[in-house]
């Protein structure tokens, strides 16, 4: 069998939102919508190009590359290829995303109901439940399109969907005019913060799947593969796009029920809770629960694909099992140390990714020269390397000091314009030393 039909891009298309859509995701929007006010519209289309449209150019970056984030990395070096993805898929994996799905789930859908001294306990027994699941659904991946086009990806956004159109019909209060972080450049903001969500690396992560499940109905050609993961990227995208809306305008109706929240979730619960009462928060918790496992799922199931690979003498579903225990162990007694680690590594690694797919979506502009990929990852991996260790808390303010002249740098992008520069010096030493265009895909 080598067709893919209308039936099955739907399916991947749903799987590709259900991968993206974690609890993280889920709660910001809320917060958007609230601290933007009338102004979320607009704040929500700058969030929109690289909170979804940056992870989805990510994905057709890796499968226009080959079958894997290595073949992508390997537009750079060998050496590159090879320790890269191997940061990645730990950072994102059994070190950081996996544990996290965990932990987050409990916080949202069952803290609320078990009394403070018996949390730890609690945690325990739900993070092992949690990861069962999770063992059992990813030990066939080739099932995964299936389980979550089908059935899990549409639950989940039924449940998602019942809570919007019920706030819709009953607002609970009106717009009000923007505050806080988001009292100005609406757009800007509503971009930084889209970039933040660091979705796009979860893209080189995420598209291992894609790649397999299109592969797993006979098609190899990877322009074939590149034109359906295109078409299924899109309903995800679509997908997104309109759920982070409807949150986005809960969000501006709750500053009446949740007024001085500090994080989306616990708008999204006291809206919940105001439109439906103890249903609300029954729903809320299955629709976050449901997300937490599909993205950890995926988590895991990709980064176990990509570990067997590495290390042969361990099969995928031994990796299945040594990821999720590791992520139990993390999720009860060590997820906030680990986090004080990881999320500085994940700092320092993000612009690489960026990087990676920007330039591989415009290879044939710069005539695929390598040194246009070295020189622009080493200038973002020479201030991701800063950033990583001021987020270490190391004291470097001399440095921090040359860093603020850079443009964009107060808003986290301090990287785009050396990256921009030192890719064209890249271009123009290959140029001049007549190199022919590096025609492969």
């Amino acid at each position: 069998m080598n067709s893919f039909t209308r039936f099955d891009t739907i399916k991947l298309g749903l799987t590709m939102f259900a991968l993206f859509f974690g609890a993280g995701n889920m709660i910001f929007p809320p917060l958007l919508g609230q601290q933007a006010g009338t102004q979320m519209w607009i704040t929500l289309a700058g969030f929109l190009i690289t909170g979804v449209g940056l992870p989805y150019l990510g994905v057709i970056a890796v499968t226009m590359s080959g079958n894997q984030l290595s073949d992508l990395a390997g537009k750079a070096s060998p050496i590159f290829a090879t320790f890269f993805p191997f940061i990645v898929y730990l950072a994102l994996g059994p070190f950081f995303g996996v544990p996290r799905t965990a932990t987050v789930s409990f916080e949202i859908a069952v803290s609320p109901f078990v009394p403070s001294s018996h949390h730890g306990l609690a945690l325990a027994l739900f993070s092992i439940v949690f990861f069962a699941v999770t063992v059992w659904l990813s030990m066939k991946p080739n099932k995964m399109v299936d389980r979550f086009g089908s059935l899990l990806t549409p639950v989940l956004l039924a449940i998602v969907t019942l809570i919007v159109v019920i706030g819709i019909v009953n607002p609970l209060d009106a717009a009000g005019a923007p505050q806080g972080a988001f009292a100005e450049d609406f757009f800007i903001k509503g971009f930084i913060e889209g970039y933040g969500t660091m979705d796009a690396m979860a893209a080189l992560v995420f598209s291992i799947i894609v790649i397999n499940a299109v592969k797993a109905k006979g098609i190899t050609d990877r322009k074939a593969i590149t034109s359906i993961t295109m078409r299924a990227g899109l309903i995800a995208v679509v997908g997104l796009s309109l759920v982070y809306a409807g949150l986005a305008y809960l969000g501006t109706t709750s500053r009446g029920v949740a007024a001085g929240a500090t994080n989306g979730g616990d708008i999204l619960a006291k809206l919940a809770y105001a439109l439906m009462g103890n249903n609300g928060l029954y729903l809320l918790g299955a629709a976050v629960t449901l997300a937490c496992l599909t993205t950890s799922v995926g988590l895991v199931s990709a980064s176990a694909t990509y570990l067997s690979r590495v290390v042969t003498a361990i099969p995928y579903k031994a990796f299945v099992v040594i990821i999720c225990g590791f992520s139990t162990i993390v999720a009860n007694i060590g997820l906030t140390k680990l986090l004080a680690v990881t999320i500085p590594v994940l700092i320092g690694i993000y612009p690489l990714a960026i990087v990676l797919i920007s330039f591989r979506l415009f290879h044939k502009v710069f005539r695929g020269y390598h040194e246009v990929y070295i020189f622009g990852l080493v200038a973002a991996g020479v201030i991701g390397l800063f950033d990583m260790l001021i987020a270490f808390g190391l004291e470097l303010k001399p440095v921090v000091k040359v860093l603020g002249y850079l443009p964009l740098y107060e808003q986290g992008v301090g990287w785009i314009v050396p990256v921009l520069v030192f890719g064209l010096i890249g271009f123009v030493i290959a140029f001049a030393q007549g190199k022919p265009r590096v025609t492969q895909d």
